[in-house]
């Protein structure tokens, strides 16, 4: 068994909802800090590698005032990459669980080299299903839904870009992202799989459609 297929089958209850979204997180990223040139991760002797190295993005900002390119870009920061499995539990351990985080703060687990943000190449033509959850849920959809990735669980080859959690004042978001919006096939496949991940009940097996998402200009 892949290491990181052993989830939970949980029953998550009668609240949770997964839908497409035409949403942009926007912004960009340019400051220094994310841009400093880094030593290239690579699995240690011994280590379980990964199919790809993924970065960890944390993120936090002021609900009262407007997203933009400059706020985005000021609040959005690297905690770190990992190429293998042991090197994705020790940094992964270390982390705040999203359940305990507050105000609008969100995680983004990406592949390295591609950055949370819509106007990344890998992202600009791509879309993202989200999943609306009750609070008190993140921190074990979040885990289930990292793990399938890392594990290559869902099956769509190089489509998957990353996936992020979103902590609110009311309720708590996934979602994930792709690279091709308009491959139904792939899309399709991505949203099964998060059902069958992350135990979604059978109301939400009906009328779940995807959309192209756009940059926010």
């Amino acid at each position: 068994m892949n290491e990181f297929e052993h989830l939970k089958e949980e029953d998550c209850g009668e609240e949770e909802e997964i839908k497409d979204s035409n949403e942009s997180d926007g912004g960009s990223i340019n400051n220094n800090n994310n841009n400093i040139r880094r030593k290239t991760v690579t699995p240690g002797a011994g280590e379980h590698p990964l199919q790809y190295n993924y970065t960890f993005w944390y993120s936090r900002r002021t609900p009262s005032r407007p997203a933009n390119t400059q706020s985005y870009e000021q609040n959005i920061r690297q905690m770190g990459t990992v190429a293998s499995v042991e090197q994705f539990w020790k940094l992964y351990s270390h982390l705040v669980r999203p359940g305990d985080l507050t105000g609008h703060s969100d995680f983004h687990l990406f592949k390295e080299g591609i950055k949370p943000m819509w106007e990344d190449e890998a992202n600009k033509n791509g879309g993202k299903w989200i999943i609306r959850l009750r609070k008190g849920l993140a921190s074990r959809f979040w885990e289930n839904i990292i793990l399938a990735m890392l594990g290559e669980q869902f099956m769509v080859g190089e489509e998957i870009c990353g996936v992020v959690v979103s902590i609110r004042f009311q309720e708590d978001i996934l979602s994930i992202w792709n690279k091709t919006a308009n491959d139904q096939v792939t899309t399709s496949r991505i949203r099964d799989t998060l059902r069958r991940v992350l135990n979604l009940p059978p109301k939400h097996h009906h009328g779940v459609q995807d959309t192209q998402r756009q940059p926010q200009r």
